[in-house]
C-alpha cells in the first residue's frame, strides 16, 4: 500500500514537473518573441511606428499581447478624439489674412476651446496608459524593451504632442488680441488686402508690436509641428 502510495505521488510529481516545465518553457518562447517583435518593428526603426499585431503574432505572444494593447489603445485614443480635436483647431483658426482677424474672432475663440480640450483629452489619454503601464509584472529582460518602446510611443509621442498645446493656445490668443485691438482702433487703422493702413504713429507702434508678437508665436506652432514631424519619421524623415 505505502509503496503504492508512493509511486502514485511520484508519478503525479513527475506529472505537475513535466506540466509546470512545458508551460514555462512556452511563456519563455512567447516572451522572447514579444521583445524580438519590440527590438525589431519598433525600437528599432526611425520615427514612430504602432503596428497592429497578426493573428498568428497574438498567438504567439499569448499573454504579452495584452501588455502591447496599452500601447495600441493610446494611439487609438488619440486618433479618435485628440488628433481631431488639433486638426479641427488648426481649421478653424487659420489666418489667411489680416482681414480674417476682423470677420472671423468666433472661429479663433473656438480653436482656442478646441485646444484646450484637446489638451485636457491627452492628459487623460496618458494618465491611463501611464497606470496600466505601471501595474504590469514584466521580467528585468522584457521591462528593459518594453519600457523603451512604451517610451517613445506613449511617453514621448505625448510629450512632443502637449508641446504644441501651448503654442497653439499662445498664437490663438494673441490673434484674438490683435482683432480686438483693430477693433478698437477703427479710426485710425484701414485693412487694405494684406496691408495695413495707420494713421497715427502711436498706433503704428503698438500695432507693429503685436503683429510681431503673433509672428513670433506662429514660427513657434510651426517649430512644435517640426518637432512632430521629426518625432513620427526620425530626424531623416
Amino acid at each position: 500500500m505505502r509503496s503504492w502510495i508512493k509511486g502514485v505521488a511520484t508519478t503525479l510529481a513527475v506529472a505537475v514537473s513535466v506540466g509546470l516545465a512545458g508551460c514555462g518553457d512556452h511563456k519563455t518562447e512567447q516572451r522572447k518573441a514579444f521583445v524580438a517583435f519590440l527590438q525589431t518593428r519598433i525600437i528599432d526603426k526611425p520615427g514612430l511606428h504602432v503596428p497592429q499585431l497578426t493573428a498568428d503574432e497574438r498567438t504567439s505572444f499569448g499573454p504579452y499581447a495584452d501588455q502591447y494593447a496599452i500601447i495600441t489603445r493610446f494611439h487609438q485614443v488619440m486618433n479618435e478624439s485628440v488628433s481631431p480635436k488639433l486638426v479641427a483647431a488648426m481649421s478653424a483658426g487659420a489666418i489667411q489674412s489680416l482681414g480674417d482677424l476682423a470677420t472671423r474672432r468666433g472661429d479663433l475663440e473656438s480653436a482656442k476651446t478646441i485646444i484646450d480640450q484637446m489638451a485636457a483629452a491627452l492628459g487623460d489619454d496618458v494618465a491611463q496608459a501611464d497606470r496600466a503601464h505601471r501595474e504590469l509584472k514584466q521580467p528585468p529582460e522584457l521591462k528593459a524593451v518594453f519600457d523603451q518602446a512604451y517610451d517613445r510611443l506613449v511617453t514621448t509621442a505625448a510629450v512632443t504632442f502637449q508641446s504644441i498645446v501651448p503654442v497653439a493656445d499662445k498664437v490663438f490668443a494673441d490673434a484674438l488680441d490683435l482683432a480686438s485691438y483693430l477693433d478698437r482702433h477703427k479710426s485710425t487703422v484701414t485693412i487694405a488686402g494684406p496691408t495695413l493702413q495707420v494713421s497715427d504713429a502711436a498706433t503704428r507702434t503698438e500695432l507693429n508690436a503685436k503683429l510681431q508678437g503673433l509672428q513670433a508665436s506662429q514660427q513657434a506652432v510651426q517649430a512644435a509641428q517640426t518637432r512632430m514631424q521629426t518625432l513620427l519619421y526620425g530626424a531623416g524623415g
